[in-house]
């Protein structure tokens, strides 16, 4: 669906992309770098209301920059031996770190857009498994859901005893504010910031993980020390849930 917001957006990052490749060919100093891809750069590209949003070698989003900063600091861990669930997997640093397991499923309830190898379809509503993931990523996917407490109760299923979820998802300081696909594509667009959005997140986000039976730690970038969030332009917030040990023996 095109609408005058998603036009704007677009126009904004190609824009300053195009402003970063004429300064790079100048010869501007790479002073900032990209844990997602490895490169120095000039500066991150415009999009939206962010204006160090994506990296213009890899084109790797904030979300996806902390999180290979994270990995890379050993803050979190990818396991390697063991099964992972990767929804929508369009950041492809992650793809590439995460397809290193023994048992890498990457999914989406649209298999088809993504030129991902293996692809499967999965829709979160109908998640069936039991006990099989040891991580479970999902950036941006959870506001796209009907029921988002019903998925986080199939993720909290699916996932083995002491297996984690690795959740991002767009915030605002507000409440939680819910809708309904019943509600018109422009009308989702207006409160929740996409047409294809259902709900606006705020931080009460954690009380519905909690809510599923996970233990829960959030990693802010807010709380990372300021020259290397800088340096990376890192932003945005990983809610990191666990499924309690103790779930063994249920």
């Amino acid at each position: 669906m095109i609408t005058v917001q998603r036009v704007a957006k677009a126009a904004g990052k190609h824009a300053t992309r195009a402003m970063l490749r004429l300064r790079t060919a100048l010869g501007a100093r790479k002073d900032r770098a990209c844990p997602a891809c490895g490169q120095m750069v000039v500066g991150f590209f415009l999009y939206g209301d962010n204006g160090e949003w994506g990296c213009p070698q890899c084109g790797a989003s904030p979300r996806e920059r902390l999180m290979n900063w994270l990995i890379g600091e050993g803050r979190i861990r990818v396991p390697v031996d063991g099964a992972i669930l990767h929804m929508a997997p369009n950041e492809a640093s992650l793809v590439r770190r995460f397809s290193a397991a023994s048992d890498y499923v990457p999914a989406d309830l649209h298999p088809d857009i993504y030129p991902v190898p293996h692809m499967r379809r999965v829709d979160l509503m109908e998640l069936g498994d039991e006990g099989r993931y040891d991580l479970f990523y999902a950036s941006h996917v959870m506001e796209h859901v009907p029921d988002d407490g019903a998925v986080l109760r199939n993720i909290h299923r699916a996932l083995k005893a002491g297996g984690e979820a690795w959740l991002v998802v767009p915030l605002w300081d507000k409440p939680t504010e819910d809708g309904s696909f019943d509600m018109p594509p422009r009308e989702r667009e207006r409160r929740f910031g996409q047409w294809d959005h259902v709900r606006q997140y705020g931080p009460d986000f954690a009380d519905r993980i909690r809510a599923a039976g996970f233990y829960l730690e959030e990693i802010d970038a807010s709380s990372i020390d300021p020259d290397i969030r800088r340096l990376y332009a890192l932003d945005d917030r990983l809610f990191r849930a666990r499924k309690p040990m103790a779930d063994a023996a249920a």
